[in-house]
């Protein structure tokens, strides 16, 4: 039996959770409400504060899908009560963030600005032009949202350059030796 998958869900107060039709699962809380549909072989069990995620055989897209289930449900329980962060650094001259309207405008250098539209149900704040504060409930679109901004110049290892997420260590090389 998965680790994982076994574990229960403590459910902080001011959650609510609805299973509709057997395998839509629906979490409401203070910061919104999330929902996402379990796969099947799969289901929810609701006792006193808590949550246990069940599954009905041993298949294996059944077991491999039952730790995730459980650990799917638990972020978005964390996402509706607390909410998730990310934040990202832009090191280079002249490289730049800002928000314009709908879109995150990033001058990383290229011949043209970079616009990327933020989803709906994220918060997208730049402090001091090269800061990227990405906020949402949504652990999942937090990240991704993170990850593409990153994917436009990910920081190079000679000098630096580039977006990375605040705290990352970036392995430098060795630029080119004179031989004489």
């Amino acid at each position: 039996m998965s680790r994982i998958g076994r574990k229960q869900i403590s459910l902080p107060e001011k959650v609510e959770i609805k299973v509709e039709d057997g395998s839509k699962v629906l979490v409401e809380g203070p910061k919104g409400s999330l929902n996402w549909t379990l796969p099947s072989g799969l289901a929810i069990e609701q006792e006193e504060g808590t949550i246990v995620v069940t599954r009905s055989s041993e298949e294996r897209t059944v077991r491999a899908m039952h730790g995730t289930a459980r650990s799917l449900i638990a972020n978005m329980i964390e996402g509706v009560v607390n909410g998730f962060t990310r934040q990202l650094e832009i090191i280079g001259v002249g490289f730049r963030a800002a928000v314009k309207g709908g879109d995150l405008d990033l001058s990383l250098g290229f011949s043209h600005p970079v616009l990327h539209p933020i989803p709906a149900g994220l918060t997208v704040t730049v402090e001091g032009n090269t800061n990227i504060k990405i906020e949402g409930i949504d652990k999942q679109l937090v990240g991704q949202f993170a990850a593409d901004v990153r994917s436009y110049y990910p920081p190079e290892p000679y000098k630096g350059k580039g977006v990375r997420y605040k705290g990352e260590k970036v392995r430098r090389k060795q630029g080119k030796s004179v031989k004489r």
